[in-house]
């Protein structure tokens, strides 16, 4: 394990230098004059030179790609273009409003969705499966602005159980009073694909020769498909669970925007609309990090819910 471990890290590394490059060449090149951003249309040559020179902009190409890499490795981004904030205390001070909705949201629906899919797939071809299958059909069909539209009208101005928008310093209070109308709306749209796609993982197994081979020795349908389905269908589960944590993480963003929540998503949103580069590099650059790092628990979670799995 520990051998492979140190493998795969020595693998991430030119993904990382692939990513880097990537990312800083794009903003280069693709990405507008930082400068002429910052000055504004009306701004003099001079002005627009000054702004170039305080940023680096001067210096050749590999002076400018070093200054980004130690960015990267010393998490220093400098300050925000638009804010005059240092882009590090943005993170600090953002990312647990972000981390209160998005960990909720992944926890309910890995907790969830493979129970009910488990459940529908034991009811095959029954009137709840194909209820709950229409249900999730339509369910997919509907945009999640009309989610937290109509969320918003029933449960917060008709019900009056939570409120629209707010935000507090206490973590307690944002989990049990301003949190949970987003996280909710976030789980009932999220559980229609997960347990779909869950589901053909339980069926998958269950045309298995095992299972066959189990029903020819008397064991019970409920034995079967605890006991030895669920086991087997966990290694594709597990990819989804990891393919969908990044997702979650970008689907956060959208949910800060709607209920006014102070994360980072916003924050980066903002950004995106203020052309503000040293964060979006920032969110950009360790976004994929985590996207690498999440993958790599997911191969050794592979062993632990199966230990016939060889990791090389």
């Amino acid at each position: 394990m520990t051998a492979y471990l140190l493998r795969r890290l020595w693998q991430m590394i030119p993904t990382l230098v692939g990513v880097v490059l990537l990312v800083f060449f794009l903003f280069k090149y693709f990405g507008g004059d930082p400068a002429e951003i910052l000055a504004g249309q009306n701004a003099s040559a001079e002005v627009v030179q000054s702004i170039r020179t305080q940023l680096g902009l001067d210096q050749p190409v590999w002076v400018q790609l070093w200054i980004f890499v130690k960015q990267v490795v010393t998490f220093d981004w400098g300050l925000s273009w638009t804010t005059k904030e240092p882009v590090s205390a943005m993170f600090a001070n953002r990312l647990p409003a972000t981390l209160t909705v998005m960990v909720p949201i992944f926890i309910l629906e890995v907790v969830l969705a493979i129970p009910l899919a488990l459940g529908v797939a034991y009811l095959r071809g029954s009137l709840t499966d194909r209820t709950v299958m229409i249900v999730t059909t339509v369910a997919l069909s509907i945009s999640f602005l009309v989610y937290v539209i109509v969320g918003q009208y029933v449960f917060a101005f008709r019900l009056g159980w939570f409120p629209v928008q707010g935000w507090s310093d206490s973590t307690w209070t944002n989990l049990v009073r301003f949190a949970p109308l987003p996280v909710l709306l976030a789980v009932f749209v999220s559980l229609s694909p997960t347990t779909r796609v869950y589901r053909s993982f339980f069926l998958d197994e269950m045309d298995h020769d095992y299972v066959r081979t189990a029903r020819a020795k008397g064991l019970t349908e409920k034995r079967i498909l605890f006991s030895h389905v669920t086991r087997n269908a966990m290694i594709p589960i597990l990819t989804g669970i990891g393919g969908a944590l990044p997702g979650v993480f970008l689907g956060s963003f959208l949910i800060e925007v709607f209920f006014s929540i102070p994360g980072l998503g916003r924050e980066v949103l903002g950004a995106v609309n203020r052309s503000d580069f040293p964060v979006i590099q920032a969110v950009t650059v360790y976004l994929a990090i985590i996207t690498m790092v999440v993958n790599l628990l997911t191969d050794v979670l592979y062993k632990v819910a199966d230990p016939r799995v060889v990791l090389k």
